[in-house]
């Protein structure tokens, strides 16, 4: 009888950071008071869940995307802890965390890029010219301070979808694919917060999960891109 199969010490990471994502997702749409307080114990612990995934990975101590990844994933964490208040504060200073997050992931999108330039950075410069104005100006009549940092914060989202476009085709498709995704997936979830924030009065809690729910899986996706760019 063949021995049954180890579960590898980075897919237990894997699977506890799908098991949080599930867990907080529906806890942020929960309307239960105690559903909100429970989020201080599962969202601090998605983004380090899933670095330890990524750094216990062997395949991936080879990968160019590592380092910038687990970069990327600390900025995600102090971006996560700063939102769990809600004042115009907590989001600028949310924003500025996921920024510098964004930041790592285009350092690493762009170290990493083909010798020429391929598709991608004009339609997603079309998309974001069509969605963040309203976005902006939505955030500057609730509060004059936020109409800056929701421009800046929206042109580092679509620079991190238009430099993943531009990965090196020798690395592994499958490593290209996984980032692509995570990083549209990235800029759906912000553009469905920024709904919920800034254009709706009543927006329904189903909308918070939404937004969790592509957020959570944009980081997954990207880690995992991080993680196949390793194998050759």
């Amino acid at each position: 009888m063949p021995s049954p199969t180890k579960i590898s010490t980075s897919t237990w990471f894997k699977l506890a950071y799908v098991a949080l994502a599930a867990t907080d997702t529906w806890l942020s749409g929960s309307t239960h008071p105690r559903a909100q307080q429970a989020r201080v114990l599962t969202k601090p612990l998605l983004m380090p869940t899933l670095a330890a995934s990524l750094i216990t990975n062997p395949k991936a101590a080879s990968s160019p995307l590592r380092t910038s990844t687990l970069a990327a994933q600390a900025g995600g964490w102090a971006g996560d802890l700063a939102l769990l208040g809600d004042g115009p504060q907590n989001f600028m200073m949310g924003s500025g965390s996921f920024a510098v997050g964004h930041a790592a992931y285009i350092s690493g999108f762009l170290g990493n890029r083909g010798p020429s330039l391929q598709p991608g950075p004009k339609a997603v410069a079309a998309l974001w010219a069509t969605t963040s104005p309203g976005m902006i100006f939505g955030a500057t009549r609730q509060d004059k301070r936020l109409g800056p940092t929701i421009a800046g914060y929206s042109a580092m989202l679509a620079s991190t979808l238009a430099a993943a476009t531009q990965l090196d085709p020798a690395l592994p498709r499958s490593a290209r694919r996984s980032t692509m995704l995570g990083a549209g997936l990235f800029m759906l979830s912000d553009s469905l917060l920024g709904t919920r924030k800034f254009l709706l009065k009543n927006p329904p809690h189903a909308l918070e999960s939404a937004v969790m729910a592509t957020y959570t899986a944009a980081q997954f996706f990207l880690s995992e891109g991080a993680a196949r760019a390793g194998t050759r």
